[in-house]
């Protein structure tokens, strides 16, 4: 035997040994290829978010959630308008009594006027021309501003002989022996105001306390039958 034909006969000898090896190798290999696509799945599985269910929830409201929701409408409604009624009331208060301001000032200017014409006396007016046209024109300012307090709806109260008012009136003092009945303005010191329904300025008055003869209507007496 020649040495080639000896390596010839070792190298088939061991080529069985090195495939065995090389199989071995192989087998590992798809089995940890076989693991890892094992555990795949279940990491997708666990990182998987499953979809919700539809749910469809029909709310249904209590006879008495739906009473008290009602009430609770029902009031807001009333309280809207409640204030609606509540601002047009106040709108037509304020075009009402838009003037009040104004007129409290020139209230005391028409009493100064009323003043003036008062000290003139009829036998100033007779005696002098000049005093008698400027009591014209005083009279004639006086009349101008009594009708533009008029047109605004501004009343001037001058309640002598009237029954006291104390809605009205402003009793200042009682006098008596006045000819007026008990309760009845006897003077009338400084007249009052109002505009439409509301008071200006009261009237200073002094209040009679009585001693006025009062008329008493005649007893009426029936005939007495004496036909009996």
């Amino acid at each position: 035997m020649t040495i080639t034909d000896a390596c010839e006969e070792r190298e088939a000898e061991s080529t069985p040994l090195e495939e065995l090896v090389e199989e071995v190798q192989i087998s590992e290999e798809a089995q940890q290829i076989a693991d890892e696509a094992a555990v795949e799945p279940a990491d997708v599985n666990e990182n998987k978010i499953e979809p919700e269910p539809d749910k469809r929830v029909e709310d249904e409201v209590p006879e008495e959630d739906a009473a008290d929701l009602k009430d609770k409408l029902l009031r807001a409604l009333a309280d809207l308008e409640n204030t609606r009624r509540r601002a047009t009331r106040e709108v037509a208060d304020t075009r009402k009594y838009a003037a009040s301001g104004l007129a409290k000032e020139l209230l005391n200017v028409s009493d100064n006027l009323r003043r003036a014409l008062e000290t003139v006396t009829e036998k100033m007016r007779e005696g002098d021309d000049g005093v008698k046209n400027l009591v014209l024109g005083i009279e004639m300012v006086e009349k101008e501003m009594l009708s533009a307090f008029e047109r605004q709806g501004i009343t001037r109260l001058d309640p002598l002989g009237e029954p006291f008012d104390h809605n009205f009136h402003q009793a200042m003092y009682e006098k008596e022996d006045t000819g007026y009945p008990a309760g009845t303005v006897a003077e009338v010191m400084q007249a009052g105001y109002v505009i439409h329904d509301r008071l200006l300025r009261p009237a200073m008055v002094a209040v009679s306390k009585g001693g006025g003869v009062l008329e008493e209507a005649p007893l009426e007496i029936d005939p007495v039958d004496t036909t009996a």
